[in-house]
């Protein structure tokens, strides 16, 4: 395994793997990684004979106000972590390789990106659309893999590779949470022992939406008011949004008629957490 930091280099590596005739996989991160990023690349190493793992935190997709000083890094953790579950290289770029001076293409999209994350951080998703696209530019990959925890970031990036006829298949693989439920996040780091404690308001949240579904609750307001109570009965807790939206469309729904995603995001302090499920894995 080896780490490299040039667009050139990936695709220098990339083409000797083509040459032998060998499939690859790409697994996008802004590092950090853990359980839930080693689940990724288990399944790219499993479905391909040579894995790619990026690992850099876009600017792009932060805001004016948001994390992007402060977001976790540490390459030599990532680095271990990728070797332990197969992956081959670590694309692991500085910003200015990714973005030349007078950069100024962008990938944009509408409606899917509209709604739930995309409202309160409305230039999130054209930085993931135009940093996702890059790379699959870059590495050419067969496949790529997505966490479910990012569920409307998983339902955009497939709608783009649906839009733009890019030939990849996109992978979602199932949220990995910790023993006691809540949902692994690079961003938990930031949570103090008060606030981590707190924080399992968002998987108590998720379980009992996911349990008034299983009893065959349909009307949406009556599950996610029920969400909606028991996070604000969390005083750390300050919900962002509960909603549950259509799956291919991300539009708010009134009835579990269709196959729809449950998603909440929450305040814990001043760490913004997100969680959810799909109503046919309940």
């Amino acid at each position: 395994m080896k780490i490299v930091k040039t667009i050139d280099e990936v695709r220098s590596q990339v083409r000797q793997w083509r040459a032998q005739g060998l499939s690859v996989g790409l697994v996008p991160t802004m590092g950090y990684l853990h359980e839930g990023h080693a689940s990724l690349i288990d399944a790219s190493h499993r479905d391909n004979d040579r894995t790619v793992v990026s690992d850099f935190v876009n600017p792009m997709q932060f805001g004016p106000a948001e994390d992007l000083e402060s977001y976790p890094r540490d390459i030599e953790h990532d680095a271990r972590l990728v070797e332990e579950h197969g992956g081959d290289i670590i694309f692991n770029p500085e910003p200015e390789e990714m973005y030349h001076k007078g950069f100024s293409s962008f990938v944009d999209m509408t409606v899917l990106t509209q709604e739930l994350c995309g409202l309160s951080r409305p230039v999130h998703f054209r930085g993931v659309c135009t940093v996702v696209s890059k790379l699959f530019n870059i590495v050419k990959p067969d496949r790529a893999y997505f966490g479910k925890k990012d569920a409307q970031q998983l339902a955009v990036i497939r709608h783009m590779v649906d839009d733009l006829n890019m030939d990849i298949d996109i992978i979602g693989c199932p949220i990995i949470r910790e023993d006691d439920g809540l949902a692994k996040s690079s961003r938990n780091t930031y949570l103090n022992d008060d606030e981590r404690k707190a924080a399992l308001v968002l998987s108590k949240a998720i379980f009992l939406g996911m349990n008034l579904v299983r009893k065959g609750e349909k009307s949406c307001d009556v599950i996610t008011g029920s969400m909606k109570e028991l996070i604000e009965a969390e005083p750390l807790a300050k919900a962002d949004y509960v909603k549950i939206v259509d799956c291919a469309t991300m539009q708010q729904i009134e009835s579990i008629d269709r196959p729809a995603l449950c998603a909440i995001a929450v305040f814990i302090g001043k760490t913004r957490l997100i969680d959810n499920f799909f109503t046919e894995d309940v």
